[in-house]
């Protein structure tokens, strides 16, 4: 796992919900013994997101959770993408564009991959800048449509919560004459509200969150990667490209390019 942040807050979340029920007193088994409970808050969102989204949408949510627990896509780094461009820089300057054809095959990522190979087969700058700037507006809309599923599963589940323990006192309504039994109740019932504000607020709007993240990142990527292919085509020295993408980078990795450059 890349990124062990997403299973590393759900465990501290559970811990914290656990820790916190026994020091009020609550019982722990309260939490297990309640499958309506996990019915409604479970189900109930599952049919809440079969009912706003299409199925070809819902269908992707399998990878999301892959995304979300293992951090997303591996990429180049900023610094590795400085360092490629100013040594295809280096070449176009020699060879012209076409001396990077024989690089396409050693590139990994596709959109790159791509990018390399529109800037080689055309001349024209505004067609190629054109052309990957609708990929990544694709790539942001796809994104956004995978955070949105999570983001409004945040939305319904806090609800369903209510509606969990309307249901719940609905049924300690018909336990009035055993004060045993209706006590049961109505802590059954609450259990539902717990279930959905914990879902809602601490799986689903947070995991929603780092999809969005993710997305931005990446979409910063694919952005130094334009400038830098643009460049090139441009024809500006490796000297120049390379201080053109330095204004991605923050001070810490500007700090680590400029000690990797002195040593």
């Amino acid at each position: 796992m890349k990124d062990p942040s997403t299973l590393i807050g759900i465990v501290l979340a559970l811990v914290a919900i656990g820790v916190g029920m026994v020091l009020k007193g609550a019982n722990l088994v309260a939490l297990v013994n309640n499958p309506a409970a996990y019915l409604i808050i479970i189900g109930g969102t599952a049919a809440s997101l079969f009912v706003s989204f299409p199925l070809n949408e819902i269908k992707k949510m399998p990878v999301l959770f892959k995304i979300i627990f293992g951090g997303g896509k591996q990429l180049p780094s900023k610094l590795e993408l400085i360092d490629t461009f100013t040594k295809w820089a280096t070449i176009a300057r020699k060879e012209g564009l076409l001396g990077l054809e024989s690089e396409i095959q050693n590139v990994d990522d596709l959109f790159l991959k791509q990018g390399l190979e529109i800037i080689v087969d055309t001349t024209d700058s505004e067609f190629a800048r054109d052309v990957l700037l609708e990929k990544i507006s694709a790539m942001e809309e796809r994104h956004r449509k995978g955070a949105l599923i999570f983001s409004q599963a945040g939305m319904y589940a806090p609800t369903l919560g209510v509606l969990g323990a309307v249901v719940g006192l609905i049924a300690a309504l018909g336990n009035l004459n055993d004060v045993e039994a209706l006590g049961h109740s109505i802590a059954a019932a609450f259990i539902a509200t717990l279930l959905g504000i914990f879902t809602g607020y601490v799986l689903w709007h947070p995991m929603s969150n780092k999809l969005k993240l993710i997305s931005r990142a990446e979409v910063e990527i694919r952005q130094i990667m334009v400038e830098g292919l643009l460049s090139l085509q441009e024809g500006i020295t490796s000297r120049q490209l390379e201080h053109k993408l330095n204004v991605y980078l923050n001070p810490e990795e500007l700090e680590k390019k400029n000690l990797s450059s002195a040593s």
